[in-house]
């Protein structure tokens, strides 16, 4: 509970974020019953406002507006389809999978792709939760398009936080091709895992079976690698089990009184908001909690329902670590690699756009790579999650972990205080700075190259056979392209403002240099020096 309330909300966004959220719901699901629909409908709406807020994650606000708009495209079709073969349980079983394996493939298409395809899982499923029949579709859609146009009104027009505080674009997807594409091998897994997990399901209760395939679902879920799965199937357990010890204990007594469980109702969107981006087991605690006042609401709850929605979670989650273990996996080790890089070459263009600028650039603009490197980050500390988990039994390759992200959040902060410099007008010119700009981009090229040399070695290939890798080149040490921060002093006025770039420049140096060690030992070995 202390790391919820204690981890950084830089200018409270998180806060804001939450508290657009419950207004967004409450609007739309206000809305919604002053047209008279039913509470089927109005549940309904009141997801499809949640999801609007929570998925739509764009990098610009323009395009944040177009992919809001296009979610009735993904979600009216999943809908229909639903509820057309709700009593059909063979063919609706078959294309829930469709839905889900086209769900996780878009993602291969980045945010756009992202949040599509969880509105079109999303809208299949909460006709299975809600039992939807075919004639109650008309209202499910008027729900969802209402309330897809009160959060659109919210985010965009009474409450803009985006205009204050620009977005930053989720990573793009690792590339790949056919099934080296870690999107495609997902969409299977995925698949496999859901398909599973629904007959299994349909075992446990043939009228709650949907909570496996979800489960399974959500788990894979900002997930690139097997680590990452299974890591988050355990938290969503966790959560999942402290949802329902508090829905015990305040679901169940309200037995679906209107006011008390709306007002409650409101409380969880909040927490979901708010713990989303630092705890998955707290987030997944709101969302069980809000399940069983739902459940309160359609007057089913009882302990045994909580109960079931546990065992149903828990046979989700072993299906979907079966799947990522078993079918096309992805190795935490590669794709770990994969986004250090990514980042480090962050790193690199930070300080060739902050060099330019503190020539007197009048077009580079360092803020924006910087705000790009904060989200790679965000994607290394998740690639990492499994490492650094307090169970994990490697022990030498967590305390490698921990350091490799010390170490980055560290070029992070020094990255920052470079850009918050490079933004004063009166920085001015000095030829050490574009020498320390220099080295810092020649020392993330000397990290790279023998992180390319030694994954060539970890995979058994002559390293001459890597078109990345120069054969000829003889091994670059970071030490060799750095030099040991000195104090910098400043001769005049233009030179002494030169000063704190310098001593950022020379942070990054020596953090890069400090980055060789971990960053050349092999994944399974204990640290070097350790």
């Amino acid at each position: 509970m202390k790391r919820i309330f204690v981890a950084p909300d830089p200018g409270h966004l998180r806060l804001r974020n939450a508290t657009r959220a419950v207004v967004g719901v409450g609007l739309a699901v206000t809305a919604a019953e002053l047209a008279g629909l039913s509470l089927t409908a109005s549940i309904t709406g009141g997801l499809a406002a949640l999801l609007a807020l929570f998925t739509v994650i764009d990098g610009t606000v323009r395009a944040q507006r177009v992919t809001t708009v296009l979610l009735p495209a993904a979600g009216f079709p999943a809908l229909a389809l639903a509820t057309a073969l709700h009593d059909l349980s063979p063919y609706r079983d078959v294309a829930f999978l469709a839905v889900v394996f086209c769900g996780a493939y878009a993602r291969r298409w980045g945010a756009r792709g992202h949040a599509l395809g969880i509105f079109a899982f999303m809208q299949y499923f909460v006709v299975q939760f809600l039992h939807a029949a075919p004639a109650q579709l008309p209202e499910l859609y008027l729900a969802v398009g209402i309330a897809l146009a009160v959060a659109a009104a919210v985010r965009f027009a009474l409450w803009p936080i985006e205009r204050r505080t620009p977005p930053v674009a989720a990573p793009a997807p690792l590339p790949g091709r056919g099934l080296a594409r870690p999107t495609t091998r997902q969409a299977v897994q995925a698949t496999v895992a859901c398909g599973l997990a629904l007959a299994v399901g349909q075992v446990l209760s043939e009228e709650r079976w949907y909570w496996a395939v979800g489960t399974a679902w959500w788990i894979f879920v900002n997930t690139a690698s097997r680590g990452e799965t299974l890591v988050r199937g355990f938290r969503r357990v966790l959560g999942t089990v402290l949802g329902i010890v508090a829905g015990l204990a305040v679901a169940l007594p309200l037995d679906g009184a209107p006011a008390p469980t709306a007002a409650l109702v409101a409380v969880c969107v909040f927490g979901i908001f708010y713990t989303a981006p630092v705890s998955y087991s707290w987030m997944m605690l709101a969302v069980t909690v809000m399940a069983g006042l739902l459940y309160g609401l359609l007057g089913v709850l009882t302990p045994h329902l909580l109960v079931l929605r546990l065992a149903e979670t828990a046979v989700g989650a072993l299906f979907a670590a079966l799947a990522v273990t078993l079918v096309l996996p992805v190795t935490t080790h590669d794709t770990n690699e994969a986004w250090i890089q990514r980042a480090l070459h962050g790193v690199r263009r930070c300080a060739a756009e902050a060099a330019e600028r503190l020539a007197g650039s009048a077009t580079a603009d360092p803020a924006p790579h910087a705000a790009e490197l904060e989200a790679l980050l965000a994607r290394v500390r998740m690639s990492l999650a499994p490492l650094v988990h307090p169970l994990s039994p490697f022990r030498g390759r967590r305390a490698r972990a921990r350091q490799v992200l010390a170490l980055l959040d560290d070029c992070a902060r020094e990255v920052r205080g470079l850009v918050s410099v490079a933004a004063d007008p009166d920085a001015g010119h000095d030829a050490r700075l574009a020498a320390a700009c220099w080295r810092v981009e020649a020392a993330v090229e000397a990290l790279l190259t023998r992180e390319r040399a030694r994954d060539a070695a970890d995979r058994h290939a002559d390293p001459a056979s890597d078109p990345a890798v120069d054969r000829h080149a003889a091994p670059v040490r970071v030490a060799d392209v750095v030099e040991v921060p000195v104090p910098a002093t400043g001769d005049g006025p233009g030179a002494s403002r030169a000063v704190p770039a310098l001593a950022h420049l020379h942070g990054l140096e020596r953090l890069l240099a400090e980055l060789d060690a971990p960053l050349r030992t092999a994944p399974r070995s204990p640290l070097v020096g350790s």
